[in-house]
């Protein structure tokens, strides 16, 4: 396994230096005077991952924890697999510099940790469905014990117990969510960026400057792996790596306080942001119980087939680095309207913004139809 020895010794050139820069004086201190302690987090996540990902592969083969070609994988050579393990530790170094921990950011700490855990044993070992369920379970109440849950439901009956629910099955799904949509490269390390990058320009916008610095970190970490997982892949990001984005994503949308006057702007902001993997897993769910393919959790969490967005779309026609793009941007389109519907003073034009949404979802309904057709056989 090569490993680019000059690519490494700059990032590790330069995470040095971000490191090392202490208050007072440096870069460090002139990104808080200026307003800008994102963009330091995001530099340091960004560097360890230029820094971690060669090693993380050279690990990866000398464990065995290597993917290798088969009929449902889309690359046709064995690539390594636990490129997780360098979005972890890059992501966690950028939250331990910035050294501000409030009871919140200690649960994703500790539940992420679970989660990466978690699929790292399951990228090396294998583990059962029903094991990976468990133990996203534990991470999410986990969380929820440290105080990041679900707030609309808190008035209601019965409260507590059902905010707690309710954000337990909203981690799992987004876990998943993101997993599922780990199957050609970059894309999830792709969203992963964007997501994050949408979560921090909001909550910049709006004073939430820990959310910020936690989306810096993740944001930064997802664009330093691209370097090596867009096509051709030189690393994967394994499970290891697609639920740990997925969870810390989940988070996010949990920490943010979205708006405090308007319920329909506060639900729909996170969903808006997180659209395109919450869609694809609601489409997909419903269209594999429809045809029979699942009939269990059990199923669902261990099929694995190429009815997924990104796979409709390369059916379509689509090469990977297009696929990736076109989902993207269409993410990019909606998390916009996340944004602006904050600022949308009218009752009307929060409504037209979020009919906006649904015509965007619509062009993906009729874009994974299109994509069944191509396959004769394949029902939706």
């Amino acid at each position: 396994m090569t490993i680019n020895r000059q690519g490494g010794f700059f990032s590790l050139a330069v995470l040095v230096a971000l490191l090392a820069l202490l208050p007072p004086g440096g870069f460090s201190a002139w990104t808080w005077t200026e307003g800008l302690r994102w963009s330091y987090l995001f530099l340091i996540s960004m560097s360890a991952v230029f820094l971690l990902a060669p090693a993380s592969a050279w690990l990866a083969a000398r464990i065995g924890a290597i993917d290798y070609p088969s009929e449902r994988k889309v690359h046709a050579e064995p690539v390594p697999r636990i490129g997780g393990l360098a979005v972890y530790l890059a992501f966690m170094a950028a939250l331990l510099r910035n050294q501000q921990f409030s009871r919140e950011i200690y649960g994703i700490m500790i539940g992420g940790t679970i989660i990466f855990v978690l699929g790292f044993l399951d990228d090396w070992k294998g583990l059962s469905a029903r094991t990976r369920l468990f133990w996203q379970t534990v991470a999410a109440l986990t969380v929820t014990f440290f105080g990041l849950h679900l707030s609309f439901t808190l008035k209601m009956p019965l409260g507590q117990a059902l905010s707690a629910a309710l954000s337990v099955i909203w981690l799992v799904g987004i876990v998943n969510a993101f997993n599922f949509m780990d199957g050609i490269d970059g894309l999830a390390s792709a969203m992963g960026a964007v997501c994050a990058l949408l979560f921090l320009g909001i909550g910049w916008n709006s004073s939430q400057y820990p959310l910020a610095f936690v989306s810096a970190a993740l944001a930064g970490a997802c664009a330093g792996f691209l370097r090596m997982n867009w096509q051709p892949a030189r690393i994967f990001l394994g499970d290891s790596g697609s639920t740990f984005i997925g969870f810390i994503l989940g988070c996010l949308a949990l920490y943010g306080s979205w708006a405090t006057d308007n319920p329909a702007v506060a639900f729909s902001t996170p969903l808006l942001v997180l659209g395109i993997p919450i869609f694809d897993i609601i489409y997909t769910t419903v269209s594999r119980i429809r045809n029979g393919s699942v009939r269990s959790v059990h199923e669902w969490l261990e099929y694995a087939g190429k009815d997924h967005f990104h796979h409709r779309l390369m059916k379509l026609g689509l090469g990977v680095p297009q696929t990736v793009g076109f989902i993207v941007l269409l993410n990019i389109c909606l998390g916009l309207g996340a944004w602006t519907i904050r600022h949308t003073a009218s009752t009307a034009g929060t409504w037209l913004l979020l009919a906006q949404s649904v015509l965007i979802f619509l062009i993906v309904v009729v874009l994974m139809l299109l994509g069944r057709e191509i396959t004769t056989g394949e029902s939706s």
